[in-house]
């Protein structure tokens, strides 16, 4: 995967479906992105998101970030421009991931959790050799 990168992530029941960007070497999403992938309102998000960089779980400095994008501009048909928005990290998202209770964030758990099976497996075949 390249720097700048936009892809497509698809919920398994292809009901879903939110750009995701890729850049410094993870996946950046609006807190309106992460609603739609977990199925919850954005205020949802912004209470989680505050509740974890409240609690020291995360540091909001270390995983948001403003990111500028091109956009239709709003006064003038066929122009884009620059915005300036704020993304946050695979952590973030993880963390947001486990803490809202919706069926696709059920969804996103029982993913995260059998990547998270598969990659401690594997290290620990490795370890063992």
């Amino acid at each position: 995967m390249k720097e700048n990168d936009i892809i497509l992530y698809t919920t398994p029941t292809g009901d879903i479906k939110v750009d995701v960007r890729y850049e410094d070497d993870t996946f950046w999403l609006t807190q309106q992105q992460i609603a739609e992938l977990f199925g919850v309102q954005r205020p949802a998000i912004t209470k989680h998101l505050g509740n974890i960089f409240q609690s020291g779980e995360l540091d909001e400095e270390v995983v948001s970030s403003i990111l500028e994008h091109a956009t239709q501009h709003g006064a003038m048909k066929g122009k884009t421009q620059n915005v300036k928005t704020k993304y946050y990290n695979l952590d973030a998202i993880i963390s947001v991931g486990y803490r809202v209770n919706s069926s696709q964030a059920t969804q996103f758990r029982i993913w995260a959790t059998e990547r998270l099976r598969d990659y401690i497996i594997k290290w620990k075949v490795i370890n063992e050799k």
